[in-house]
């Protein structure tokens, strides 16, 4: 009886594989919770900061995954998650027989449904949970999760999800629908911000002082969180990555695709992809998504600030 205690109250090992700008705060996140976090990621300076602040790393995806109840991936596509899981060196085979692989990364919902089959098939559990709030909320355990998956998924993953999260939406049973509510976030975010960019960069071009455009922009209906979260990004002439222009032209990508699978039109999105395309081709890809700014500066001469026009 007292081993059975003992178990119970075990708290459960859990692994981070991706350390970047969401996955740290999350890895973080989760070991101030109290819980037993180890981490991977491509990047050794990614890793170096994470064991910097006292969280520990394996030499690979298993290692980090060795026994792990909870495996949480934060990579950035499906690519990406299929090789974390069943790649050379793959947790599916290193975590515990019967734990829950969560999985962050922005995909085709009908790519997530066919990893979480494969996964399932050995009694291993996938919940298909997208995360949105950006890498301050990921720092602060406060994201939102869009989750799908089985009863007995939501339950192992619980743990992780009380220390990541302010909200889990439970969105059924089925990988997949986790992955479609995140399209259609990322149809709206893309847009959002191609949107700000491109009203910034012509209230540039007439003229007017960019800062008092964003105090009134941001007291008025045209306001929307992407343009108040991105310009300042503008105004600043930073655009070093927090999201980068990359993600849309991937996540814009899919919404695309599909779209023509459903022959359903999506016109606004796709004109918003072709500006971050615009960005990509022009050498910003792994620029600030706030970089589309930059595109209509380019194309029609307006002048954006730079961070030289910043005062000291």
């Amino acid at each position: 009886m007292a081993a059975q205690a003992d178990n119970k109250d075990r708290k459960p090992r859990i692994a981070v594989i991706g350390l970047g700008s969401m996955g740290i705060g999350m890895a973080l996140s989760l070991r101030r919770a109290g819980l037993d976090v180890s981490g991977f990621d491509v990047s050794a300076a990614s890793m170096d900061r994470f064991l910097g602040q006292g969280g520990r790393c394996g030499r690979n995806p298993a290692e980090a995954a060795e026994g792990a109840d909870i495996v949480v991936s934060v990579v950035v596509n499906a690519t990406q998650t299929e090789a974390v899981l069943f790649g050379e060196d793959g947790v599916a085979a290193a975590m515990s027989p019967a734990g829950v692989f969560i999985s962050s990364a922005t995909m085709d919902p009908a790519i997530a449904r066919k990893l979480a089959e494969r996964l399932e098939k050995d009694g291993r559990h996938y919940l298909d949970a997208p995360i949105s709030g950006g890498a301050a909320r990921a720092g602060s355990g406060e994201l939102t999760v869009m989750a799908s998956g089985s009863a007995i998924a939501f339950e192992k993953a619980r743990p992780a999800l009380d220390a990541i999260a302010s909200k889990v939406y439970e969105l059924g049973p089925t990988a997949g629908t986790g992955a479609a509510f995140k399209m259609i976030n990322q149809l709206l975010a893309g847009v959002h911000i191609a949107a700000a960019c491109e009203a910034i960069s012509l209230a540039a071009k007439q003229g007017l002082d960019l800062n008092m455009v964003y105090e009134v922009i941001t007291a008025s209906a045209g306001n929307s969180w992407m343009f108040e979260n991105r310009i300042p990004h503008v105004l600043s002439g930073d655009y070093s990555p927090l999201s980068a222009i990359e993600i849309f032209v991937k996540d814009l990508g899919i919404v695309q695709d599909m779209a023509r699978a459903e022959r359903y039109p999506a016109p606004i999105a796709a004109a918003a992809l072709q500006m971050y395309l615009a960005a990509a081709g022009a050498g910003m890809g792994r620029d600030d998504d706030a970089s589309v700014a930059r595109v209509y500066a380019q194309l029609s001469g307006a002048t954006l600030p730079t961070k030289q026009d910043r005062k000291p």
